[in-house]
């Protein structure tokens, strides 16, 4: 419907220019005179410009859209030089140049002030510079360039969108941090070991002695038949800091800074040589097993520069319907900025099962925790799950402050 208003809006003022030039000629011819002639003669330039106008197509016009690369951190300058070609070289009074952009960039100040009057004249090639300052997370889209022209008199105008679609991909911002293995609390405020034990059995490397707590299946028969006393195999022991981040992706005015330090934190568990899983729950299910590797890396990042806060279900329920965690040997890292009691109880099955969680609140700059969130801390430390409050622009402390209990 609107193009065939857009069709008949031209038509419209086409009729009306050939009207005006007809009545200031008919002026001049019935009226006579000095003034009716200037008249005529001085509107006659205008409207052959208008004329010449409506029958010239920018739709020819092509357009390039070159910048340096297609991926950014959250917060980098983007930068585009807009250049249009045209084979014709119809002498344009003006032209205003805009990109035109997906929904992810919409309303961006940038780009309303990126708007440009463009004075192309008899040239082939023009074009026009822009640059958004603060990029925001996501994959973006740039759909094409809205150009629009028109006559001095504003009777004749001319808008088309060039085709040039490009997109460019920002990762979530990123603060340099040091992991650090999160300890295992009980009850009684025993601490186990930072790192939890495996013992690789496909390869037994002695014997030793029986220990209560051995399995039947370790005993070494010929060495207990040997020395007349029960003997077990020993096995190669490595210590593991498997890590596996559970995300919250309910709608939440903080998202941004919850994306931001879990793409934090991954970079920094990888830096230390340990592997890490992510497991999201937004318009979608996405669970990456714990892995190591910058192809791994590459992979978690590319997931949190796309991902919304789209989840429909509260984040103690996803953490409830995640219940194979619980067979797995690897700690456990919840991000979150809403506290619940409900949360707290999931988080406690987890931690009764050698399955050390830790719980990352998530704050704005200065922001306190409340008396709610107090006391749920309080109630999370004596289930021995730790509870760190986070605070945007202050992620280094995190396990800094999971350390010092």
């Amino acid at each position: 419907m609107k193009k065939y208003f857009q069709k008949f809006k031209e038509i419209w003022k086409l009729m009306l220019l050939l009207l005006l030039i007809l009545i200031t000629f008919s002026y001049a011819m019935f009226q006579g005179g000095f003034v009716s002639w200037f008249l005529f003669y001085s509107f006659l330039p205008f409207a052959l410009y208008a004329l010449g106008l409506a029958f010239y197509s920018i739709k020819d016009i092509k357009a390039e859209r070159v910048y340096t690369k297609q991926e950014y951190n959250a917060g980098e300058k983007f930068k585009a030089s807009i250049v249009l070609e045209r084979n014709v070289a119809f002498p344009l009074f003006y032209a205003i140049g805009e990109e035109e952009v997906g929904d992810t960039l919409s309303g961006n100040r940038d780009l309303q002030k990126a708007k440009t009057m463009l004075f192309p004249g008899f040239n082939r090639v023009f074009g026009f510079d822009y640059s958004i300052e603060n990029l925001p997370r996501g994959e973006h889209t740039l759909m094409g360039i809205k150009l629009k022209t028109g006559d001095p008199l504003g009777l004749i105008e001319k808008e088309k969108i060039l085709p040039v679609e490009n997109k460019i991909l920002v990762y979530p911002a990123y603060q340099d941090m040091v992991y650090r293995p999160v300890a295992h609390h009980f009850d009684q405020g025993m601490t186990a070991s930072k790192e939890r034990v495996q013992r690789d059995t496909s390869m037994a490397i002695g014997v030793r002695e029986y220990q209560p707590g051995d399995r039947f299946s370790w005993i070494n028969w010929k060495a207990t038949a040997r020395r007349n006393d029960i003997m077990t195999k020993e096995f190669e022991q490595r210590q593991s800091h498997d890590v596996v981040i559970l995300m919250d992706c309910a709608p939440e005015p903080r998202f941004e800074v919850i994306v931001s330090f879990t793409a934090s934190v991954i970079r920094s568990i990888l830096r230390k040589g340990a592997q890490v899983g992510l497991l999201t729950l937004s318009a979608e299910r996405k669970a990456f097993p714990a892995r190591g590797g910058d192809a791994h890396q590459q992979q978690l990042l590319h997931h949190l520069a796309k991902i919304q806060d789209g989840s429909p279900v509260s984040f103690d329920r996803v953490l409830e319907a995640e219940s194979f965690l619980a067979q797995q040997n690897n700690s456990i890292m919840l991000v979150t900025a809403q506290l619940t009691k409900e949360l707290i109880e999931k988080a406690a099955f987890y931690n009764q099962r050698n399955a050390s969680v830790s719980i990352f609140l998530i704050k704005n700059g200065q922001e306190s925790p409340t008396k709610t969130e107090k006391n749920l801390r309080a109630s999370a430390n004596a289930r021995g799950i730790r509870l760190v409050m986070v605070h945007d622009g202050q992620f280094a402390e995190a396990f800094s402050e999971v350390n010092r209990g």
